[in-house]
């Protein structure tokens, strides 16, 4: 088995889903350059592409009207699959391929944003993203539903405002994380469920596919590894900070889950950690309480603004409906019709309270 804790090599870096690696490797990059090398030399040492200017950068991340996932257009020809994400059916083989093609094209979006300069890098990109996001679509549906103002709208709404925040915590946790290699793990939720919004690959249990790029979350958890949604469990490989907002998205809002590790033989042509639950604690002990504390104040927004909390919303302002009049006071007047021996009728003038 992998040691957890070791650096990864430089070869395992290019095939890795971590933002620690990736922001490591951009260091020898700007020596290189600084050296008096052209450009083209780096980045042939680095084994990457041309990096892309800021447009190019926002369009990795920007959803298409006319295709899944919108990275594989300027993405590598290797990862065009990555369009047919939630294409079905499919043979468990061509699922099998998709999934490495999400992850291969989810890893090197978030190389690129992060070896870019601070002046290719588009500024508060989640705000930008935002309209793209279901969480905000389902936001604006509750929104328009809630004719009763049983919604914290005013608080719910300034947090969407607000959302830049999110790139400034992501920011400070990268700076924080330890380096260390990917590990693999698997995250089962209630009936099926995915209440994280991971992108999904293939057959689904419940038809609600989500795309690349196509709901907060999947953001989010693209800075620390890559994910995918397969008919009933989620299947993720990246930091164990990863795992850690997934424990703590999942218990604020009360949605019981099961985690193990994912085997070595689950996600072929992808290099990964398989680790067993002492490994887990050991790289959970290597988080300080600083990096632990941001992480969770992350997953709390997340899950405020989450699909299933806008879900939640919505079912109470359905019962709200139901209810929307005195119960016990129409039955009182039907049992007095009822004894007069009358038939209630359209014609009823009795008031609803």
């Amino acid at each position: 088995m992998t040691e957890p804790t070791a650096k990864p090599s430089t070869e395992a870096n290019r095939h890795q889903g971590t933002t620690a690696t990736a922001k490591k490797e951009n260091k020898p990059n700007k020596q290189t350059i600084r050296d008096g090398q052209s450009r083209n030399e780096a980045a042939q040492i680095e084994g990457a592409v041309e990096m892309p200017d800021k447009a190019a950068l926002l369009t990795l991340f920007t959803l298409s009207d006319t295709k899944e996932v919108s990275a594989a257009e300027v993405a590598s020809p290797e990862r065009a699959d990555a369009n047919a994400v939630t294409v079905t059916p499919a043979s468990e083989e061509s699922i099998a391929a998709q999934r490495v093609a999400l992850y291969r094209t989810q890893h090197e979006r978030t190389r690129l944003l992060y070896m870019a300069s601070a002046n290719t890098r588009p500024t508060y990109l989640v705000q930008t993203l935002k309209s793209q996001f279901v969480e905000y679509q389902q936001y604006l549906l509750a929104q328009q539903l809630d004719k009763r103002g049983l919604m914290d709208t005013e608080a719910l709404d300034r947090l969407w405002q607000q959302l830049h925040i999110i790139d400034d915590i992501i920011d400070d946790i990268v700076r924080h994380m330890p380096a260390q290699q990917p590990a693999g793990w698997q995250l089962t939720t209630q009936d099926g469920q995915n209440p994280l919004c991971f992108a999904t690959v293939g057959k689904l249990k419940h038809g609600k596919p989500i795309q690349d790029q196509g709901s907060l979350n999947s953001y989010v958890l693209g800075h620390f590894g890559v994910s995918s949604f397969t008919y009933d469990r989620g299947y993720y490989i990246g930091h164990v900070i990863g795992y850690l907002f997934s424990c703590y998205f999942c218990a604020h809002l009360s949605i019981s889950y099961g985690v193990r590790a994912l085997g070595q033989q689950v996600i072929t042509d992808y290099d990964y950690a398989s680790l067993e639950t002492p490994h887990m604690v050991r790289l959970l002990q290597g988080l300080d309480g600083y990096c632990k504390k941001r992480i969770y104040q992350l997953a709390v927004i997340c899950a405020r603004l989450s699909m299933f909390a806008s879900d939640k919303r919505i079912e109470r302002m359905l019962i709200a409906e139901v209810n929307d009049f005195d119960k016990k006071i129409q039955q009182q007047h039907l049992d007095v019709l009822l004894l007069q021996g009358l038939m209630p009728d359209s014609n009823d003038s009795t008031p609803f309270f």
